[in-house]
């Protein structure tokens, strides 16, 4: 991407024209307006980038079926054959537009020949495959030849003759040996042009398209080696995920100060076009009000604009068409006044961020300090913030350029940039390697099976969204979706896949490579085998853990939802199947992945616990049927206050909590790294206690029927010891790592016998014998030791017993007197007899 450097943002305006409105496609839905269409193809001239050529920025979509575009402005032109004339490069990067919207919404003055045979037609959704292709490489060829000829004669060919009579022009030509002397003869400039120029034209004017030059070997025509020395050829950028090395030039100089130095330095100029435009709408830019001012889009009343009516007899009344509806070929600067005028007062440091470990000897601005204040403001606010937003793309820039920086994760839990959303969420997944090549490598276009689940499902996923409704949207759905189908034979296309797609194909609309390795890493991580062809094993262990975790942090809730039966699958498969994409929108997705994506597996389950605690006064208030009601129109979520929420219980969750056999086997977190420690974060891994004596103390695999007749979690020895702090006899040799988090509130409940209990427990706990504390049916007696519990309510109680029906009984009664974070010793004191950290009771003298 280029720098702003000394070129100015522009725009224009155009209207698409409209579609019938009782039409609908072969599929039964109504046709996708022309501006939509539009609006899909358009985004692939964003990626097309050249020192010397205008850089299109965006487009948006305005009423009445029109489209603003944003172009980045340059001031030298392509070679002297244009008279480095900068208006006539707008007008042609401006004639660009017409070659990536459909046919029969062209120019028709530079539509190749073939193209008008075939009439004018309309793509409907369900038939896009069958259709006439619009376009094609030898039909843009000539469109280029009619283009270059234009610029070349110094004014817009055949513009002043009538539509019909253009193309009756442009038919007629085939009967001519040289259409390239026909044209100058009519333009009497022939003469005027070098020959390697009008051997150029020749070539794309050829009338069969089979004598034609593909655009690449146009590109070996001797007019272009002629400027090769004066103008460099371009080259691709090596990409963020390629297999060739890269340098980040990321080096510095020794003194900021000298870097920093000087009030005239213009640093806003120095980053990407894209950037500037962003922090411009961020700074209140508009473009319709901008194209207002200027009197390129006309406001008029409604009783201004009504139609034209003919009646019985012939005679018409109301208004001709609206010359503002015409097109106006006018563009008008954007002014970065405002924008520069709202980041007078960010210093140079700001655009040259040092890291984390680099901040000895730099000095705190005013600026800095008002930056540090506005990351404590709701999201929603700094993403609209312009000084805020430029420190952090600034930063994230930096740090994205090396995907193995540590501080990426670091910086991400603070909150990701949205213009660097793509590229970050790749880093946090571990995207990396020649994406590009994987891709290409994947047939995505031979026919299978799953074809036509795709096509039904793509045109009801994320509809309202304007980008991924487009055709141009559905065919990258399609190509995405296919290549993970193709790629991934194990596993089998399930509704929802589609749904998972959209985050990655919005972020990366130009980068289906990019969008494609995105989702193949996030499925593994999050949804391990629940794309299998048989995933009831894998959905059912998934829920059991949700109802133990809805147990675990809400047994009021918990209870009332058994009570009533309404449990997770009635409601959360299509929460955890999409990762909560099918029940929320888009903008909510980005805010609540940005998290996600720091955690492990578990962390959705504390998003669906958080969820339900939104939800919570009307689903105690309601019984099943009020609560089937409230879940098929899911009122509206609080994101920030969910993710907030989903944090704190993540932390307050004891890591094997949430064990499952079907998640996919992680190496543990580093420290640091993450949304937030969870309890007993560090006894993920064995290798944690390397003087244990040699002894699994990790969860052992349940059987599903068992799992599901427990209501609290179980959590492994390893996490009872780090919970407890427990240092242990004199072979710990090396102390045990501990999280810098305030000191765990933890209560363990051991229900042996107080025989059993003399003969060794763990330090702290409380001895509530399982006797004299549950009748015969197991029903918990009111007695002094459960008392006892009353005052250590709000604690993470772990019961612990060498009956496991028994702990498991206990656990279950303290969930029903609404005790919360109850769970139990897997494999109970068994296990922690081999560790050696039991304690025995001094004797008494």
């Amino acid at each position: 991407m280029q720098a702003l450097q000394g070129a100015e943002l522009g725009a224009f305006t155009f209207f698409a024209s409209p579609l019938p409105h009782d039409v609908c496609g072969s599929n039964g839905l109504p046709l996708t307006p022309n501006s939509i269409k539009i609006l899909g193809r358009f985004q692939i001239l964003k990626t097309i980038t050249h020192p010397r050529l205008c850089q299109y920025v965006d487009i948006s979509r305005g009423k009445h079926e029109s489209l603003n575009s944003v172009i980045c402005r340059l001031y030298n032109g392509f070679c002297s054959l244009i008279h480095n004339s900068y208006l006539e490069w707008v007008t042609l990067s401006r004639r660009c537009v017409s070659l990536f919207s459909p046919s029969c919404h062209r120019y028709p003055s530079y539509l190749a020949p073939e193209v008008i045979a075939q009439g004018s037609f309309y793509l409907s959704e369900g038939s896009v495959v069958e259709a006439p292709l619009p376009s094609g490489p030898k039909a843009d060829v000539w469109s280029v030849g009619m283009l270059l000829f234009e610029l070349c004669a110094g004014r817009q060919l055949l513009q002043n003759i009538e539509i019909s009579e253009r193309l009756k022009f442009i038919i007629t030509l085939g009967c001519m040996d040289d259409i390239v002397t026909v044209l100058a003869e009519e333009h009497g400039c022939l003469d005027e042009l070098p020959d390697n120029v009008q051997t150029l034209l020749r070539r794309c004017l050829m009338f069969p398209p089979s004598k034609r030059p593909t655009p690449a070997q146009l590109l070996e025509e001797p007019v272009f080696v002629g400027v090769a020395s004066l103008y460099p050829a371009y080259q691709n950028p090596v990409s963020l995920f390629s297999s060739s090395p890269r340098c980040a030039h990321l080096e510095l100089p020794e003194d900021l100060n000298e870097l920093c130095k000087g009030d005239g330095q213009d640093y806003l100029s120095e980053r990407t076009v894209d950037e500037v435009y962003h922090l411009w709408c961020l700074a209140g830019g508009d473009l319709e009000k901008e194209l207002t001012n200027k009197d390129i889009i006309q406001s008029k009343p409604p009783v201004c604009t009504l139609p034209n009516f003919i009646f019985e007899d012939g005679e018409s009344f109301g208004q001709s068409r609206d010359r503002s509806f015409l097109l106006d070929d006018t563009t008008v600067t954007l002014s970065l006044c405002q924008l520069r005028n709202r980041l007078r007062d960010v210093t140079g440091e700001a655009y040259y961020p040092l890291l984390e470990d680099e901040h000895c000897g730099l000095p705190q601005s005013n600026s800095s300090t008002e930056l540090s204040a506005a990351s404590n403001l709701p999201l929603i606010i700094r993403e609209r913030d312009t000084e805020y937003q430029l420190t952090r793309i600034v930063l994230f820039d930096r740090l994205l350029a090396n995907p193995r920086e540590r501080n990426c994760p670091l910086e991400a839990r603070v909150d990701v940039p949205p213009l660097l959303r793509g590229l970050a969420w790749a880093t946090l997944l571990g995207v990396e390697g020649d994406i590009q090549a994987k891709y290409d490598a994947i047939d995505k276009d031979t026919a299978i099976p799953t074809d036509r689940q795709i096509e039904v499902d793509i045109p009801r996923c994320h509809q309202y969204d304007e980008l991924l409704s487009s055709p141009q949207g559905h065919v990258k759905f399609r190509r995405v979706l296919k290549a993970w189908v193709v790629s991934h034979p194990d596993l089998v296309y399930w509704q929802g896949l589609d749904s998972l797609c959209a985050p990655f194909l919005y972020l990366n609309f130009n980068n289906e490579a990019l969008a494609y390795a995105c989702m193949s890493a996030f499925i593994p991580k999050y949804l391990y085998d629940f794309f299998l062809k048989d995933n009831s094993h894998v959905i059912q262990e998934y829920l059991t853990v949700f109802s133990q975790m809805i147990a675990f942090h809400d047994p009021e809730l918990s209870n009332h939802l058994n009570e009533i039966g309404f449990i997770p699958d009635l409601y959360a498969i299509p929460w955890f199947l999409t990762m909560f994409t099918h029940v929320f929108p888009l903008h909510k997705i980005f805010h609540l992945w940005d998290t996600l994506l720091l955690g492990n597996s578990s962390f959705p389950f504390c998003i669906g616990v958080a969820i339900l605690q939104q939800l919570r006064d009307r689903l105690l208030a309601n019984g099943f049927n009020e609560c089937i009601l409230l879940f098929s129109d899911l009122p509206e979520i609080d994101i920030e206050r969910c993710v907030r929420e989903s944090i704190s219980l993540f932390c307050w969750t004891p890591k094997s909590a949430t064990f499952r056999q079907h998640a996919q086997t992680a190496k543990p977190l580093s420290d640091g790294i993450g949304i937030g420690r969870p309890l007993a974060y560090y006894s993920s891994d064995y290798h944690d206690y390397p003087d244990l004596p040699n002894t699994d103390l990790s969860r052992e695999p349940l059987k599903l029927s068992e799992l599901k007749a427990e209501v609290s979690p179980r959590i492994s020895s390893e996490d009872l010891i780090d919970l407890c702090e427990l240092t242990g006899p004199a072979h710990f040799k090396t102390p045990v790592k501990r999280p810098k988090t305030v000191k765990t509130k933890i209560l363990a409940v051991d229900i042996r016998s107080a025989e059993d209990f003399g003969r060794g427990h763990v330090q702290g706990s409380v001895n509530i014998p399982y006797g004299s504390a549950c009748t015969p049916d197991g029903e918990l007696l009111q007695c002094p030791a459960t008392h006892l519990l009353a005052t250590h309510k709000g604690r993470v109680i772990v019961v612990l017993s060498n009956i496991m029906k028994n702990a498991a009984t206990f656990a279950a009664h303290l969930v029903k007197l609404n005790y919360p974070r109850v769970c139990v010793l897997d494999g109970g004191m068994n296990k922690m007899k081999s560790t050696g950290l039991l304690t025995v009771p001094s004797p008494q003298i």
